[in-house]
């Protein structure tokens, strides 16, 4: 079940992450991968902080900050 949790928030992250930065999100498996990888990004830079989430809010807020961190670097990356 917590496989199955984790990408449901992944997806939903994703997917929030993509209509905060361009207006639309990525596809379900586009959505998925930004936020997967946005939920790790997300719980370091939250534990850097001291921060940490174990709410259903917290993890979807922590990995949505992660998806947009992950996409306004990779646009950084893009553009050089």
């Amino acid at each position: 079940m917590g496989f199955l949790y984790f990408l449901v928030i992944g997806a939903v992250a994703g997917w929030l992450a993509g209509q905060l930065t361009r207006g639309h999100g990525f596809g379900l498996l586009g959505d998925i991968v930004v936020g997967i990888i946005g939920a790790l990004l997300g719980g370091f830079l939250f534990g850097l902080i001291g921060l940490r989430s174990f709410t259903l809010i917290g993890s979807l807020v922590t990995a949505t900050v992660g998806a947009i961190v992950l996409l306004y670097v990779v646009r950084l990356l893009k553009t050089t």
